[in-house]
């Protein structure tokens, strides 16, 4: 019966649970990196000096933020292979995860870079430092401490963004409860499993963002 709850599904199909929650965790981990990295390149474009990085920039966030997160991944899996770049599930899904959360994260970024006075910019300029050097070592790391909240956030988004790779064969966790779920018809015992696995992921690192939420506010009192 597709109500019953069987605990013994997660012991009878540990070996394939497991294999997805390993899944999930190296593709959100090497999104997260990449999202980071995209996304702070980005954020940096859309402020500097040139226009032509400016609107590249700004049109990177404002197409990729207003389409489906689905749409970008089929563009890897799918859109590539018709170029001659074929790519696995895994692969797909994890290079749609950064591009998409890279969007978000370059705002965040990009509002930080605003908040950090302008003062400090013109008194690192004058020191001789180049507009690079200046927002590496100087605008940079505070403007990432100001929005790391947000940031940590969108963090917790992409782990639960990272499902999508069930949709294009990612055997992330998602991708095996499907099976299992096809195996045993136990949905309410399987899914509910999977939230479970999901939750391990996520709680630690909303409860790391509160943390660093309280951390900044005393240090700013």
């Amino acid at each position: 019966m597709t109500g019953k709850f069987d605990i013994h599904i997660l012991f009878d199909h540990w070996d394939r649970f497991l294999e997805g929650f390993l899944h999930t965790i190296a593709s959100s981990a090497l999104a997260l990196v990449g999202s980071f990295i995209l996304g702070t390149i980005i954020a940096v474009m859309r402020i500097a000096p040139l226009k032509p990085l400016n609107w590249i920039g700004t049109a990177y966030v404002e197409f990729i933020r207003n389409i489906p997160l689905l749409l970008v991944v089929f563009v890897f899996f799918l859109g590539l292979p018709t170029l001659g770049v074929p790519l696995d599930g895994f692969t797909s899904g994890t290079l749609g995860l950064m591009v998409y959360t890279a969007s978000f994260i370059a705002e965040a970024i990009r509002a930080g870079i605003q908040s950090v006075p302008s003062g400090q910019s013109e008194a690192a300029r004058a020191t001789g430092l180049s507009y690079m050097q200046t927002m590496l070592h100087i605008i940079l790391p505070q403007a990432i401490k100001i929005v790391l909240p947000s940031i940590s956030n969108q963090f917790i988004n992409l782990v639960k963004n990272s499902s999508i790779l069930a949709v294009v064969s990612g055997f992330d966790l998602m991708y095996y409860a499907d099976l299992i779920n096809a195996d045993t018809f136990l949905p309410l015992t399987v899914y509910t499993i999977v939230a479970l696995f999901y939750l391990i992921l996520t709680l630690p690192l909303s409860m790391a963002v509160h943390y660093m939420e309280r951390r900044f506010r005393a240090a700013d009192r």
